[in-house]
């Protein structure tokens, strides 16, 4: 039985050398090899506003944009949201699920079935003379198969979670450039509401005063009523705006909140800041916006899903045609019959399977899987169409709001002089109380719409850097899992080197392939 088994190990050996030469001349790999598509349209697009909404000094590191603005709070407040933000949290985890599906589809390079079994019998039989003899039978077997990549299903299985895993590292920048957009949007939402709440407050105790006068000089026979209840309405109406402005405030330090992943206002922080905003206008950048689209997150994000449902199609080609495999199997087994020999057999050799008769289903497939390729191959282009749009507006809103804000100034202080003119005709007999009303409501109004547009150009600069991709930091295994979530891990699973080993970047960022 051993001469057999040995004879069987030579056919072995000869289907793995056979194998060995059949892997060597394996064709290429099945399906479309993904090349990221060109925008035609993009290489000749450059906004109007851009260039002339350019100022200050070059800055090609949009990275933290946020310091500069110069504000210690802010900066704080971004180091603990990226610390701490559940969005950007799932996102890292999302990196740690994709690089062990990556091992698993590396893995199916190896050979597939690695299978250890036995079995144990206890059995009598009946001799002569009625008397029983017992003994017992054992079983084991190792056996082990393997699919040889041919057509390249394997392979292309590998490419594809390659570029999955890219797409999540891709996705993981989105975040934190959204995270900081947020951020900061909030943060100075939060310090323009403050300062219209004092606007109001300030007017209110102005228009407070001019209705005790009127209300005392109605009682007095003085003046009409008609001033009396003009001033009442005008001091009550400003008062009403108030709750509504706490309102918007309480939401903004609540959302503020949610982002640093704390209970609602719970905002240290904000406790010494006041309302003053910064005066800032947009810096240049030395790349033009067609660069800089290119990199933005999102966009490798959609490049990065392509290239993986690129490679989906090679694997749904490869059913197509017959899968070669080896496949070996040594076994043992024994009993405690002393006349019966224990047998060790080994065999071993190729295998060939085919879905002959199952090609609509498998032709379907992959007309499915291309069909599929095409959307993310659209979803790219509508990418870099959505992020040309968001760079064209927010120029548009920086450069508006800026204009705005010049004429805003210009009115403002025409109406704080026609109150200061109003007040002293009064006060000297020239004109009636009407007139320093209106004088009132008028200031408050342009004082009010200065700030809110102050605000909403300070969100126009913070939505131009997001706009243009800034923001984002390269990940690393320590930022996307945390020592806390690492240590959750690590004492519920296994995990290997996947939560130590360093991540792995493509080798030119801004390109799907090489």
């Amino acid at each position: 039985m051993i001469k057999l088994a040995r004879t069987r190990v030579n056919i072995w050996t000869k289907g793995a050398a056979l194998a060995a030469c059949l892997g060597a001349v394996a064709c290429a790999p099945l399906g479309p090899d993904f090349q990221e598509p060109q925008v035609d349209w993009l290489a000749n697009w450059q906004p109007e506003l851009y260039g002339p909404m350019q100022n200050g000094s070059p800055a090609t590191d949009l990275s933290q944009w946020w310091q500069r603005f110069n504000d210690p709070v802010l900066n704080e407040l971004i180091v603990a949201a990226r610390e701490q933000s559940p969005s950007l949290k799932i996102a890292g985890l999302r990196i740690l699920e994709s690089r062990a599906l990556l091992g698993v589809a590396s893995g199916a390079r190896y050979p597939q079935v690695q299978q250890i079994s036995a079995q144990g019998a206890y059995a009598g039989k009946k001799r002569g003379g009625g008397e029983y003899r017992d003994f017992t039978t054992s079983q084991a077997a190792f056996t082990i198969g393997w699919e040889m990549d041919f057509w390249g299903r394997f392979r292309r299985a590998v490419e594809s979670a390659d570029a999955a895993y890219f797409a999540s590292l891709s996705n993981y920048h989105d975040a934190q450039v959204l995270l900081a957009s947020q951020v900061a949007s909030l943060y100075y939402g939060i310090k323009t509401t403050l300062q219209r709440i004092e606007i109001a407050q300030n007017n209110l105790t102005l228009q407070e005063r001019s209705y005790e006068i009127t209300e005392q000089l109605f009682n007095e026979g003085q003046d009409s009523e008609l001033d009396l209840q003009q001033a009442k309405s005008q001091y009550l109406s400003t008062k009403a705006t108030i709750p509504g402005l706490r309102l918007a405030l309480q939401q903004q330090r609540n959302a503020l909140s949610a982002l640093l992943s704390r209970a609602p206002n719970d905002l240290p922080e904000l406790e010494t800041i006041d309302s003053t905003l910064p005066q800032v206008d947009a810096q240049t950048v030395t790349d033009i916006p067609a660069q800089l689209i290119l990199r933005r997150p999102d966009v490798r994000t959609a490049a990065w899903q392509a290239a993986a449902q690129s490679a989906q199609v090679g694997i749904a080609e490869a059913d197509l045609y017959p899968s070669l495999s080896l496949f070996g199997t040594v076994g043992w087994s024994g009993n405690d019959i002393d006349i019966v020999d224990d047998v060790i057999s080994v065999a071993a050799g190729p295998s060939l399977s085919w879905n002959i008769f199952n090609y609509g289903r498998i032709k379907n497939n992959v007309r499915m899987q291309d069909a599929r390729l095409q959307q993310a191959l659209e979803a790219y282009q509508a990418s870099v169409l959505n992020a040309a749009r968001e760079i064209d507006d927010a120029a548009n809103r920086v450069a508006q709001t800026q204009i705005s804000q010049q004429i805003l100034d210009e009115a403002l202080t025409a109406a704080e002089r026609s109150l200061a003119i109003a007040t002293r005709r009064y006060q000297e007999g020239y004109s009636d109380f009407q007139r320093v009303l209106d004088a009132q409501a008028s200031t408050f109004r342009q004082s009010d719409r200065a700030v809110t547009n102050r605000g909403d150009h300070i969100a126009a600069i913070i939505g131009l850097y997001q706009a243009l991709g800034g923001g984002w930091q390269q990940a690393n295994i320590d930022t996307i899992v945390p020592a806390n979530t690492r240590e959750t891990l690590e004492q519920r699973t296994d995990w290997g080197d996947l939560l130590k080993a360093p991540l792995d970047y493509p080798p030119e960022q801004g390109h799907t392939h090489e």
